[in-house]
């Protein structure tokens, strides 16, 4: 039998919440409008892609389609505006915090395709096959995204399951560098 390295941790395995900023976040109004504001804008998301693909699938509804579009694109900028001041309040800088650098990098491509729908749109700059494309590809990098910050969420729990279960074995974590 050969016995289990356990590796050592490395930056990218460090917790991503310091205590300081886990409690902040706690404390934080902003954590609740973005709980709330994530699952209504993915009920939006599926919505507006069914009425995508209808009209896609029928070529009927793309009025329906594309007020889903504008309004899908509206809920994005409420969870972004908001997001930013949750990253202000916690890590104290609107974006590109540590934690989620590489989300709201990837985030900044979504509300980039978005608005450039919306651009489109309301300039009349392309036909409507080619609106409905853009929009896809903007849901596309949207479902990225939602799962990069569903994949922190789980990082965030077993972190906070993993200190729990440090406390109650009588661990202290506070030489951690979390």
């Amino acid at each position: 039998m050969t016995a289990m390295r356990i590796p050592k941790p490395s930056a990218s395995s460090r917790a991503l919440y310091t205590p300081d900023e886990r409690r902040r976040r706690d404390e934080s109004v902003w954590t609740l409008v973005q709980g709330i504001l994530a699952p209504v804008q993915f009920l939006v998301f599926l919505v507006s892609l069914g009425l995508i693909l209808r009209f896609l699938a029928t070529d009927e509804g793309l009025v329906a389609a594309q007020v889903s579009i504008v309004i899908k694109t509206l809920t994005l900028y409420a969870i972004m505006i908001t997001g930013s001041i949750w990253e202000k309040v916690v890590f104290g800088r609107y974006l590109f915090a540590r934690p989620f650098f590489w989300e709201d990098v990837f985030s900044i491509l979504v509300l980039a395709l978005h608005t450039a729908y919306l651009v489109a749109l309301f300039t009349g700059s392309l036909d409507a096959g080619s609106l409905m494309a853009l929009a896809l590809a903007a849901y596309v990098t949207y479902v990225i995204n939602a799962g990069q910050f569903l994949w922190k969420l789980r990082l965030a729990r077993l972190d906070q399951a993993g200190r729990e279960v440090a406390l109650a074995n009588g661990s202290s974590l506070s030489g951690s560098a979390s």
